[in-house]
């Protein structure tokens, strides 16, 4: 059987990480990949250093989930606003009998605002990230993803239906 590499996409606060907690419930046996991980500095500056550095952390931990017999699915979820981000990390990468699916989670960008507001007033992020959300949103439309409206629903009922279609189930 070949692995399943999956790119869970959008932007800050749309839910990615919620959902990928939830597919990697679902998707077993299998990992998941947080790319703000590999990206957690104080004070965060993005600059073409940081940049290198980001993008060697990640290939270096999805080759190796990629290369570990034991698994059968790789979640990675992450802000990729521009389409070259995810084809800079698959060109990194050695796909050979690996299927890649990708996502992209959106919302209305009332419904981003809330998530985000909600995020700051808990602590959870900054408020300069409401704008820098919104003004992304637009970015994700000619991505070569499959999208997936996230208003209204639960994390666990947007897992399920990626999983259903990794696992060739119809919902």
């Amino acid at each position: 059987m070949s692995k399943t590499l999956l790119l869970v996409n959008g932007p800050m606060g749309v839910g990615k990480s919620a959902v990928c907690r939830e597919l990697l419930e679902r998707l077993q046996p299998g990992a998941y990949l947080d790319g703000d991980w590999c990206w957690t500095t104080r004070p965060f500056r993005v600059t073409e250093e940081s940049r290198a550095m980001v993008l060697d952390n990640i290939t270096a931990l999805l080759s190796r989930f990629l290369r570990c017999s034991e698994l059968d699915y790789v979640i990675f979820g992450w802000v990729m606003h521009r389409e070259e981000i995810a084809r800079t990390l698959l060109a990194r990468l050695d796909l050979a009998e690996t299927q890649v699916a990708r996502y992209t989670l959106l919302c209305r960008p009332e419904t981003l605002r809330r998530r985000i507001e909600g995020d700051i007033a808990a602590g959870l992020r900054t408020p300069e990230a409401t704008d820098r959300s919104l003004a992304y949103l637009p970015l994700y439309a000619e991505q070569s993803t499959i999208k997936v409206m996230t208003d209204g629903l639960t994390p666990a009922r947007i897992a399920e239906r990626i999983a259903g279609e990794m696992k060739g189930e119809s919902l």
